[in-house]
C-alpha cells in the first residue's frame, strides 16, 4: 500500500477491472487520497464495488473509485481481499462525494464516511434457522412432545426453534432429535420481512383551485425527468404538505425513490400521520435516534431500491440512493439544515447539488423562504409556486404587538397584563394557547446579589442555565452541569443567589400562579428527546388534554392544532440581539412561523407580540403581513454590504486546548493572509464562544465576490502556515452561525 497525492480526474463510468489490474480505493478515513490495490484471482470488480482491503495492520472496507496508478512499484501494492456481496455504491453518489469534498474543503474519506455511516449494513445478511415438516416422513416413535411440535408446525408453517419451544412447550432436544431422524427439515432464511410500499393512490385528496394548479406543475416537473428546482411558497396552513404529496405519488408510480428532508425530527410526528393517511403506510425514517437494526434495514433498503420514500434529518441526504427521483426540503429556510461539526455543510444547498448530479427535481418548501432562495427565484434559476391563502375555512391570524415600555408586567413577572388576560380568557373559552420563548430552562443566568458572582461554565464561554425542575445549573453548549449550590462559591453568602431573566420553566411557574391547576406542558428539547416523545405530546394537544403549551422553537413550526387560537410571543426581540448578519431575517422567519400556529381551523386566531422595539422593521413587517417588502429591504441592506447572497463568506475557526498555540496559529494566518482582488479577510479575533468544550477558539472571516474561486484561495493560504497537530482549523463555507 502506498499513499500518494491526488492524481488526474478519474473516469466514473462503470468500468470492469480484471485479474492483475490495479484499482484505486477510497476509504472512510480523514484523508483525501485514494489507495491502490491489485485485483487477485477470482475477484470481479467494477467502480463502486465495496471491497475489504488491508490498511496497515487493519482490514477496512472501502469503495472502488477507479483505475489504479501503475507508476507505483509492484512490490508496494497489496491485494484486494474480498468484494462484498451487496449492490455497488452508485455512480452519482461517488460524484456527489467528490463534489461535497471539493466545496466544503473536507477530505473525501470523511464525506464517504457519512455515506457509509452504518458499518453493520455491510455485513452479510443474518440468517435464521427455521424448521418445517418433512413431507416424506419416515416411521418414527410419536411421543406427546413430538405431537405438539408437529401440530404447531402443521397449523403455522415454518418456525424458529425458539418459537417452537415457546408454543409447543418442549425442549430444544426434542427438535434436534426430530431433525436427526428426518422428521423435521432445517432451513436457513434471511431475517427480512417484506417492506410495505406506500400506495400512490391509497387516498385521493380534494384541492382548492390554487392547490390544484400547484399540484399540476409539480407533477409535470417530475415527469420531465430532469433537474428542476421549484419553490413552493405558501402561508402557514395553506396545505403545502398535501400539495407536494402528489409529486411524491407521481414519483412512486414511476418506481423511483423520494427523499424528504426535515430540519428537526420533532416535526415528523404529525407529518408521518399525514403521510400514512395519504399513502396507507409509513415511509422509511432516518435520524440519529434509530437503533442499529433499523439503520441497517433503511441503509440497505435505500441501496437496493426497495425503500421508496425516506423522510429524515440532514444526514439522510448521504444515503446511497440507487434510483432517486425527487428531493423535497421542507422548511428550506431553517438553520437546522446546517451541519456545524465534522464535515460542515448546508443540507439544503447540497441537496440541490445532489439533484443536479442525478437530473432529478427538487421542491423547496417554506412559508418564509430564505433570501438565498428568493434571489435564485428572481434570477430565474428556480421556479416558484405560491399558495397565498389558508386551505378551507381558516383565515390568517390577527397579529398585534404590546409595547412593553407602556404596558410592563408586574415586578418579577414576564407576561404583560394584556397577554395574561387574553391567556385566561382563551382557556376559559375552551381553546388552547401557545406561549413562545426560545429559552430553555428556568433562567439563563444565576448571580449572587451580594458580590455579583455569575455562574459560568468551566469549559465554555457560556453562562450556566438554571433548570429548577432538576435542581441544577447546566451549560447548553457542552452539557457541563452542577447541583444548584446552597451558597455563593465566592463570598459564601447563603440565600443570595437570584435568577436573571426568564426561561420556559419560569413561564410555567408564572402561568400556574395565574391559573392554578391549569393543564400545561413545556415543549423544549430538554423533554422532547425522541420522535416517540414528540408524537405523544402531539396527541395530548390534539385530544385537548393540554390548555397551554409553553415552547421553544421546537414547537414553533409545522404543527396543526385546530383548537390553538392564541399565540403569545413573550420576548419578540430576543433573536435581534448580537451581530449575526441573518439576525433580522431569522427573527422574522421564526416569529412568522410561530404566529402561523394560531387559528388554523374554523376558530379565528390571534397573535400577541411582547416587544420593547415596536418600531423595528421586523415588528412592522409582522404587523402589516408584508413579508415581500421586508425581504426586499433585507435584500437591499445585504447587497449594499456585499453580504450573502450577493457576496461569499468563509469562516476559519482555529481551535485547540492550548490557548497560546491557538493564538500562534491564528496570528500566523493573519500575517500570511493573501492579498487577492475582491477578497477581504477579517481577524483573527476571539470567537463569541472563545472557549467551547474545553477548547480555545479564534476566528477569521473571508469575504469575497460571488465569482471568486474562494476554495482555491484558502487552500493556497493554509498551505503556507505550519499548523501543529494539537491545533485544528475548521473551514465553514457559507457560515450560518458566527459563534
Amino acid at each position: 500500500m502506498f499513499r500518494r497525492v491526488k492524481k488526474k480526474v478519474i473516469d466514473k463510468k462503470e468500468v470492469t477491472h480484471e485479474l492483475g489490474q490495479r484499482v484505486s480505493v477510497l476509504l472512510p478515513l480523514p484523508f483525501d487520497n485514494l489507495y491502490d490495490y491489485r485485483i487477485p484471482h477470482k475477484i470481479y470488480l467494477i467502480n463502486g464495488s465495496f471491497v475489504r482491503v488491508p490498511f496497515g495492520r487493519r482490514r477496512l472496507i472501502g469503495v472502488v473509485w477507479g483505475a489504479g496508478n501503475y507508476e507505483i512499484e509492484e512490490d508496494r501494492i497489496r491485494d484486494v481481499e474480498i468484494v462484498l456481496n451487496i449492490p455497488c455504491f452508485p455512480e452519482v453518489s461517488r460524484r456527489f462525494v467528490d463534489w461535497v469534498s471539493g466545496y466544503t474543503m473536507q477530505p473525501r474519506g470523511l464525506v464517504l464516511k457519512m455515506a457509509m455511516s452504518v458499518p453493520k449494513a455491510l455485513d452479510p445478511e443474518v440468517l435464521l434457522k427455521v424448521y418445517s415438516i418433512n413431507t416424506n416422513i419416515v416411521d418414527f416413535k410419536l411421543t406427546t412432545a413430538r405431537s405438539r411440535v408437529l401440530k404447531i408446525l402443521t397449523e403455522q408453517g415454518s418456525m424458529t426453534a425458539s418459537n417452537i419451544v415457546k408454543n409447543a412447550l418442549v425442549s430444544n432436544s426434542v427438535i434436534k432429535k426430530l431433525v436427526a431422524i428426518g422428521v423435521l427439515i432445517e432451513t436457513d432464511i434471511t431475517n427480512n420481512k417484506e417492506e410495505k410500499i406506500p400506495e400512490p393512490d391509497f387516498k385521493k385528496l380534494v384541492f382548492s383551485c390554487e392547490q390544484e394548479k400547484a399540484v399540476s406543475k409539480l407533477v409535470l416537473g417530475v415527469r420531465l425527468n430532469q433537474f428542476l428546482v421549484t419553490l413552493l411558497d405558501g402561508v402557514p396552513g395553506s396545505g403545502k404538505t398535501e400539495v407536494y404529496f402528489e409529486a411524491i405519488a407521481e414519483v412512486m408510480r414511476r418506481q423511483s425513490q423520494v427523499l424528504v428532508l426535515l430540519p428537526e425530527i420533532s416535526l415528523s410526528a404529525q407529518w408521518l400521520d399525514r403521510f400514512k393517511r395519504r399513502f396507507g403506510v409509513n415511509p422509511g425514517v432516518w435520524h440519529s435516534s434509530l437503533s442499529m437494526t433499523e439503520r441497517r434495514k433503511i441503509w440497505r433498503g435505500v441501496l437496493s431500491g426497495k425503500t421508496k420514500v425516506i423522510v429524515g434529518a440532514r444526514s439522510s441526504l448521504f444515503l446511497p440512493y440507487s434510483n432517486l427521483g425527487l428531493i423535497i426540503i421542507d422548511e428550506e429556510h431553517d438553520s437546522g439544515f446546517k451541519q456545524e461539526e465534522g464535515v460542515i455543510y448546508n443540507a439544503r444547498d447540497m441537496a440541490v447539488v445532489r439533484a443536479r448530479l442525478g437530473d432529478v427535481s427538487v421542491i423547496l418548501v417554506s412559508a418564509t423562504p430564505s433570501l438565498e432562495t428568493l434571489m435564485n427565484v428572481k434570477q430565474k434559476r428556480y421556479d416558484v409556486l405560491n399558495l397565498p391563502s389558508r386551505h378551507g375555512e381558516a383565515g390568517l391570524p390577527r397579529i398585534e404587538s404590546i409595547n412593553m415600555m407602556e404596558s410592563p408586567p408586574k415586578s418579577g413577572k414576564w407576561l404583560s397584563p394584556i397577554l395574561a388576560k387574553n391567556l385566561c380568557d382563551t382557556v376559559r373559552n375552551g381553546e388552547q394557547v401557545l406561549l413562545y420563548l426560545n429559552r430553555r430552562g428556568y433562567s439563563p443566568l444565576t448571580l449572587c446579589k451580594r458580590c455579583g458572582h455569575r455562574f459560568q461554565c468551566l469549559r465554555c464561554t457560556s453562562w450556566l442555565v438554571e433548570h429548577r425542575q432538576h435542581n441544577r445549573l447546566q451549560c447548553h453548549q457542552c452539557g457541563f452541569a452542577i447541583i444548584y449550590p446552597e451558597k455563593c462559591p465566592t463570598c459564601e453568602a447563603e440565600n443570595s443567589l437570584v435568577a436573571c431573566g426568564p426561561g420556559v420553566e419560569r413561564l410555567e411557574e408564572e402561568v400556574n400562579e395565574l391559573m392554578p391547576n391549569i393543564r400545561m406542558v413545556v415543549a423544549a428539547s430538554d423533554n422532547i428527546l425522541s420522535k416517540e416523545g414528540a408524537s405523544q405530546l402531539v396527541k395530548k394537544i390534539e385530544n385537548h388534554e393540554i390548555d397551554v403549551i409553553i415552547g421553544t422553537q421546537i414547537i414553533a413550526k409545522g404543527y396543526h392544532f385546530p383548537l390553538l387560537t392564541l399565540v403569545g410571543v413573550v420576548d419578540a426581540d430576543l433573536g435581534l440581539q448580537g451581530g449575526d448578519l441573518r439576525a433580522t431575517e431569522r427573527t422574522f422567519q421564526i416569529l412568522y412561523q410561530v404566529a402561523g400556529r394560531a387559528g388554523r381551523a374554523q376558530r379565528p386566531g390571534r397573535v400577541i407580540l411582547q416587544t420593547y422595539m415596536s418600531a423595528h422593521p421586523v415588528m412592522a413587517a409582522l404587523l402589516s403581513g408584508d413579508k415581500v417588502k421586508f425581504m426586499r429591504e433585507e435584500s437591499f441592506a445585504r447587497e449594499n454590504a456585499s453580504m450573502p447572497p450577493f457576496g461569499r463568506l468563509v469562516a476559519l475557526i482555529i481551535s485547540g486546548v492550548g490557548e497560546s498555540e491557538v493564538d500562534a496559529v491564528a496570528n500566523s494566518l493573519g500575517r500570511m493572509a493573501p492579498v487577492v482582488a475582491d477578497v477581504t479577510i477579517y481577524g483573527p479575533a476571539p470567537a463569541p464562544f472563545a472557549l467551547l468544550r474545553g477548547r480555545h477558539r479564534r476566528r477569521l472571516l473571508v469575504k469575497s465576490k460571488r465569482n471568486t474561486h474562494i476554495q482555491r484561495v484558502i487552500k493556497d493560504w493554509l498551505s503556507k502556515v505550519n499548523i501543529p497537530k494539537s491545533v485544528k482549523v475548521y473551514i465553514d463555507v457559507d457560515p450560518m452561525s458566527f459563534l
